[in-house]
């Protein structure tokens, strides 16, 4: 079952293991309104992730961060948006969204913490107010 190597595989590897499994069954498990939560808990984990990279001098974690992030962003909160049913607001947010994939790109190109910053500012109230909103279990 463990060969060699995954026997002497550092602790680090098995924690991010263990984090990616824990994440994973989260996912399984929640609602599309869960769902849209953790799309942002882990926007902003790679928003602050990338600003740290960024003081640290780690480009190769900051470029991670910042695509993940994007990814974030562009696969998941917009590719969620029913721009039928959403009317105004469904257009409001992929503008939003739009807005953020344009800053992470900046913040990433120039070395510059501050469209981070300006990224995590815009994303907090919608984390509230979604998680203000959650539908009663």
């Amino acid at each position: 079952m463990f060969t060699s190597s995954s026997r002497s595989a550092g602790s680090n590897d098995f924690s991010a293991l263990y984090r990616r499994t824990g994440v994973e069954t989260q996912v399984l498990a929640a609602t599309p309104h869960h769902l849209v939560a953790l799309l942002f808990d882990g926007l902003l984990e790679s928003v602050a992730r990338a600003r740290g990279a960024i003081e640290q001098r780690d480009l190769i974690t900051k470029g991670e961060a910042i695509g993940r992030a994007v990814r974030i962003v562009e696969e998941g909160l917009k590719a969620a948006l029913d721009m039928q049913a959403g009317g105004k607001l469904a257009g409001d947010l992929r503008d939003l969204y739009d807005y953020l994939t344009l800053r992470l790109t900046q913040a990433n190109l120039r070395n510059d913490p501050a469209p981070l910053d300006e990224c995590r500012a815009l994303v907090l109230p919608l984390q509230q107010a979604w998680a203000e909103i959650r539908p009663a279990a």
